[in-house]
């Protein structure tokens, strides 16, 4: 019966978000039954570009540490920042939302060739909660019940406690500055005078991903809950 249960509720999750979310998990368990090491799996433009490691350009985005609070952690946020988007405003559009993630690996994989990241998981939900936050404004967020605010606040929220627990910021700026040249490049630039949509989904993708007709028994994840999302005494996204 619980086993039923679970994958009806993992049958639930929405494919982008379940097959990203499963990989990360699955990576992890690999490294820590020891099949695999993070050092087969971290960023490192030399083994890229010179040893033809291509995995590499993938697996640095899968591993968020060893199974503990902080890996933990970053997978409530990937799994429900992640949802909330497919859910909402990628509703009905997955290979816009595949591209999404695309668009947004291969900026941050060019960006990390300047900074000293081995893994840019934590960056890329980063980028998942910035671009949520801005298309969801009049959310309210609830900070450990002391602080409380609108969404497109959240990610600077984030970096302000990193900074606070002495933990570089690098990861959260990597983050931001990629969600806001996606979210500039598909919600603000077209509508401008002047402007123009400079993102377009690939046919390719279209004809993979799209589907003619949704679900009508899927039940989304609700993007706003009463009192905002329930944050945990001393803890942050990262590492």
């Amino acid at each position: 019966m619980a086993y039923q249960t679970f994958r009806q509720e993992y049958l639930q999750v929405p494919p982008v978000t379940r097959a990203y979310t499963t990989t990360c998990v699955l990576t992890t368990a690999a490294v820590q039954l020891e099949l695999i090491t993070p050092f087969q799996l971290y960023f490192n433009p030399e083994l890229i570009f010179k040893h033809f490691q291509i995995w590499r350009l993938i697996t640095n985005y899968l591993f968020f540490g060893p199974v503990g609070f902080n890996f933990l952690f970053n997978m409530i946020f990937l799994y429900r920042y992640c949802r909330m988007l497919e859910e909402g405003s990628f509703r009905g559009r997955t290979a816009d939302f595949v591209f999404m993630f695309l668009f947004g690996g291969l900026l941050m994989t060019l960006f990390g060739l300047f900074v000293n990241l081995v893994f840019l998981g934590q960056a890329f939900t980063i980028m998942l909660v910035y671009v949520w936050s801005r298309r969801n404004p009049y959310v309210r967020m609830n900070f450990f019940g002391l602080l409380i605010f609108q969404a497109p606040f959240l990610p600077w929220v984030l970096m302000g406690f990193s900074l606070l627990l002495g933990n570089s910021i690098i990861v959260d700026l990597l983050g931001i500055a990629v969600g806001h040249i996606y979210f500039f490049l598909e919600d603000v630039f077209p509508n401008q005078p002047g402007g123009g949509r400079l993102l377009r989904t690939p046919s390719v993708l279209k004809a993979i991903f799209d589907t003619p007709e949704d679900d009508p028994n899927y039940n989304p994840l609700p993007e706003e809950r009463p009192g905002g999302f329930a944050w945990g005494e001393g803890q942050r996204l990262g590492g």
